[in-house]
């Protein structure tokens, strides 16, 4: 090879091997541990993780790194959402065909532009999922991070495969070694989390035995991996929980919770891991249009046509019209003090919203159920903390997400306004990174 082809190379090389180096100063910590937020701190990254933090007149830069002023700006960690749903929705119409990558992508790019950093889809994915995961841990994504459970269980004609979009979503499973099969199709691929459905839609469906959710249990906790289900029903969290189960992926919504299934979750380590309050509100909240329907923060995350029909009499009238949607204002209710209980007891928390069917809108959302959490009780530093440090501990990333800590990965949100002081603080979005990247 002569010289003049082998320069170029050279510095290719080089090039690569040369580490990549931002400094960002002047701004507020919120560093989600719980400790005081830390004004006028810097911070320098190192190839998308975070190698130093501290006070800015400690700071010593880099040469040559890439030096970005927030001066007067709040950095607090992404938002981790531990049960959304991606890909399978386009505008408000659920489809397994709109699964690709394009959409996906754009689902994800949806929650990053809000803030949302980490998600796990939960049970309604399609092949191609694994593909897109893997793909982002080989290297460093510039969108949200994707953990998913892959195709999700429930009994034979279960709920919830009468949905629209929904029929061949999940696992249909009627026997122990339906559940067997499907496990070892899962397996291969290295979910991050099995998801069940246990739910018969106020008595109208069909539940999946109590039998075939323990094999599944046995059989995720057999290959290594942990087990989150859609519960409502208080006694259905009391066996599921009993029999090993790691999430309650929503709030136990018919009845308050209660000493035996606190006791219960707090022996086994179970996690209350997502509350998806904002599930709820969205079975009536379009009977009328909502206060927010007009606001800047939530149509930039979706389009004219949606919200035109949205705010139609005719799509109204369909919501007002059922009146079983107005049952979940009282089941809100519940589910807002059951999580402040089980809080309050010690049981682990964490944050999901079941975000991205349709009319459960990415982004947008996490705000509005972090503003219901407020409602229930919670702290802005408490919702920041559990959003941030809880979550990453359930996905078993303490040690490189969650927190804006040194090794951590530099996934955070940059805000004008001081979170700590009112949670709705957390959109004034002014830049997102993900793994040290600019999101986009």
């Amino acid at each position: 090879m002569t010289r003049n082809k082998l320069l170029p190379l050279l510095l290719a090389c080089a090039a690569c091997a040369w580490p990549e180096t931002k400094v960002l100063r002047g701004f507020t910590l919120i560093d989600g541990t719980g400790a005081a937020a830390k004004p006028n701190s810097a911070m320098i990254v190192t190839d998308g993780k975070i190698t130093w933090v501290g006070a800015n007149g400690a700071l010593k830069a880099p040469a040559g790194a890439e030096t970005v002023d927030l001066t007067g700006k709040f950095v607090m960690p992404g938002i981790i959402n531990l049960h959304g749903h991606i890909g399978n929705t386009v505008d408000l119409a659920q489809d397994p065909k709109n699964f690709t990558r394009a959409n996906v992508e754009k689902h994800l790019r949806t929650y990053s532009s809000y803030g949302v950093t980490t998600m796990i889809s939960m049970g309604s994915e399609q092949p191609l999922v694994w593909e897109i995961r893997d793909g982002q841990r080989k290297g460093r994504p510039n969108m949200t991070r994707l953990f998913t459970a892959g195709r999700g269980f429930t009994g034979k004609a279960g709920y919830p495969t009468t949905a629209p979009g929904m029929k061949g979503v999940p696992f249909e499973v009627d026997t122990v070694a339906d559940v067997e099969k499907a496990l070892n199709e899962l397996a291969p691929h290295k979910p991050d989390i099995v998801k069940i459905w246990v739910d018969d839609h106020l008595g109208k469906e069909r539940k999946i035995p109590f039998d075939l959710s323990k094999a599944i249990i046995d059989g995720a906790h057999k290959r290594g991996i942990k087990v989150a289900a859609h519960i409502f029903y208080l006694d259905d969290a009391k066996k599921l929980v009993a029999a090993g189960l790691d999430m309650l992926a929503h709030s136990v919504r018919d009845k308050p919770v209660d000493a035996e299934l606190i006791g219960l979750m707090k022996q086994k380590g179970a996690w209350q891991g997502a509350a998806t309050f904002t599930r709820e509100l969205s079975m009536y909240v379009f009977a009328k249009p909502p206060s927010w329907i007009d606001d800047p923060f939530f149509t930039r995350g979706t389009n004219a046509g949606v919200i035109k029909t949205l705010k139609s009499p005719e799509y109204q009238k369909r919501v007002a019209g059922n009146a079983e949607n107005f049952e979940y204002q009282k089941f809100l209710k519940t589910a807002q003090q059951n999580m402040k209980k089980l809080y309050d007891s010690g049981v682990n928390v964490g944050f999901g919203t079941d975000t991205g069917p349709p009319a459960r809108f990415l982004g947008f959302y996490e705000h509005l159920e972090m503003d219901l959490m407020v409602e229930a009780g919670f702290t802005p530093a408490q919702i920041i903390q559990i959003f941030s440090k809880n979550s990453a501990r359930f996905l078993g990333r303490s040690g490189d997400l969650g927190t804006l800590e040194v090794g951590h990965w530099a996934d955070l949100v940059v805000l004008s306004k001081n979170p700590l002081e009112n949670i709705r603080n957390a959109r004034a979005i002014e830049k997102v990174y993900v793994a040290g990247n600019v999101a986009n």
